[in-house]
């Protein structure tokens, strides 16, 4: 703070701001004198420097360029990977459909052949034991004709012979029908 007054003080005693236009007081000359000095002597040492900084800075930007490309070369390249690696699961997909349905009709058709065979199969049996069930009938009412007729031979008539031959005839004609 003291400054501070000590500068008001000042420039109240030697009547306030004013311009020194005396080249040879103010030192600019001293000035201007050092700054060409400074050009004419360092110009070799500060271009110097600027072309190492130039030079720095073209290389910098070539190999960003350089990086630039290669990494649009590797873009690319892993960009036709990814359409043929694309192409290949699309393959494979459709391969996969085709297994898939050639699979399913060989199933649908084994399924089909072995539903047949054995509706065939059951068909036959169904046909033998009908077969069967026919014949066992057949053969019941043969033995049933048989005892009745045999009853009613008894009956009527009392001699033996006459119903050993009679019953015998019907027994032959009887087996003949069935054979």
């Amino acid at each position: 703070m003291e400054n501070f007054d000590q500068i008001f003080t000042l420039l109240a005693e030697h009547e306030g701001i004013g311009l020194n236009l005396n080249i040879l007081e103010t030192g600019l000359l001293n000035i201007l004198t050092l700054v060409g000095i400074l050009i004419y002597a360092g110009k070799d040492f500060l271009g110097s420097l600027l072309e190492e900084r130039k030079t720095t800075i073209v290389k910098g930007v070539q190999d960003a360029e350089d990086r630039l490309n290669e990494a649009q070369k590797r873009l690319n390249e892993a960009q036709k990977q990814l359409n043929q690696a694309n192409l290949v699961i699309s393959e494979i997909r459709n391969e996969t459909i085709a297994t898939k349905k050639v699979l399913l009709e060989s199933e649908v058709f084994g399924a089909k052949k072995d539903l047949k065979i054995r509706f065939e199969r059951a068909l036959a049996m169904f046909k033998s034991k009908e077969r069967q069930i026919f014949l066992e009938i057949k053969q019941q009412i043969i033995s049933l004709v048989l005892k009745r007729t045999v009853i009613r031979a008894q009956q009527a008539f009392a001699p033996k012979e006459r119903a050993t031959t009679l019953i015998n005839d019907t027994i032959n004609k009887l087996e003949g029908d069935l054979l």
